[in-house]
């Protein structure tokens, strides 16, 4: 697919994105567009201080290794609540997330961030789509991700996807922390990211949920917190799949491998409950 890029110029009304994207709720095709979106986006330090204390991050000169989701969430809500875009934002799971961390993020005062839509794919509960986000300064590409993305209820040919493999469970305890009944509504306040499955237990409800959960990225920002001392700084990518969701509030508990290159880790709360899995690996060029 060859992407047409559009260059936007302006930060869009992150007010009229939602009420976008809360009076979208029907399913208006199966192709995904080939537009793309790029835009210079500028770091905000204290929006960064409040991100790193609201996820566990130390101070530092580098951006946590989840923070360019943020710089280019604006972005994202753009394009997944164009009218060409064939499903509704707020019934999208959130499956799994890759990031690749590709040289170390250091002294980043203004980006470009590119966001795309790609790799449309049949799954056992309706299609699964890759919403892809890169990040550039002025040396060239510094940061990439992919987030799988289903909607349910989307009828495509094709194989299905099948999940990932489990990650094996031989792993030490790292740290442990609880997620708190309002983390939804902090992480919301750093990230822009208003989803109301998050919010509170009234608003998931509206959504099939008996309480609000915590936010799939900022479970994994808070994993990757906590594991700072185990993690290269760059050439490494980090690959999580969303398992059961964190009810609000909860106590998890992170395992991970040694301290390396490589390794694995696994977010668990009550009774080996799987929150999340994942491993870590030197990028591929």
């Amino acid at each position: 697919m060859t992407i047409q890029w559009h260059e936007i110029t302006a930060a869009p009304s992150m007010s009229g994105l939602y009420a976008k994207a809360a009076t979208r709720r029907k399913i208006t095709g199966t192709t995904l567009p080939d537009v793309g979106l790029r835009q210079m986006i500028q770091v905000d330090q204290q929006r960064l201080a409040a991100y790193r204390k609201v996820c566990g991050f130390a101070e530092s000169g580098l951006l946590p290794p989840t923070y360019p989701h943020v710089l280019a969430f604006a972005l994202q809500m753009r394009l997944l609540t164009d009218r060409d875009f064939p499903f509704p934002l707020l019934g999208l799971i959130h499956l799994s997330n890759r990031i690749r961390v590709l040289r170390p993020m250091g002294g980043v005062g203004q980006v470009r961030a590119s966001v795309n839509v790609e790799n449309l794919q049949a799954h056992a509960k309706g299609a699964v789509f890759d919403l892809v986000t890169r990040i550039e300064d002025q040396l060239g590409p510094l940061w990439e991700a992919e987030s799988q993305m289903l909607c349910k209820g989307v009828q495509l040919d094709g194989a299905l996807v099948e999940d990932p493999p489990q990650v094996d469970h031989e792993l030490a305890e790292v740290a442990r922390w609880t997620a708190p009944a309002d983390i939804g509504r902090q992480y919301a306040k750093v990230s822009g990211d208003y989803n109301p499955i998050h919010l509170s237990s009234a608003s998931a409800r509206l959504f099939g949920f008996p309480s609000a959960i915590a936010h799939g990225l900022w479970n994994k920002a808070r994993t990757l917190a906590a594991l700072d001392d185990h993690l290269p700084e760059a050439n490494i990518e980090i690959d999580v799949t969303f398992k059961k969701p964190v009810r609000l509030p909860s106590e998890v508990t992170l395992l991970a491998s040694a301290a390396g290159s490589s390794g694995k880790l696994r977010l668990v709360g009550a009774g080996e409950l799987e929150h999340m899995i994942g491993t870590w690996r030197p990028a591929v060029a």
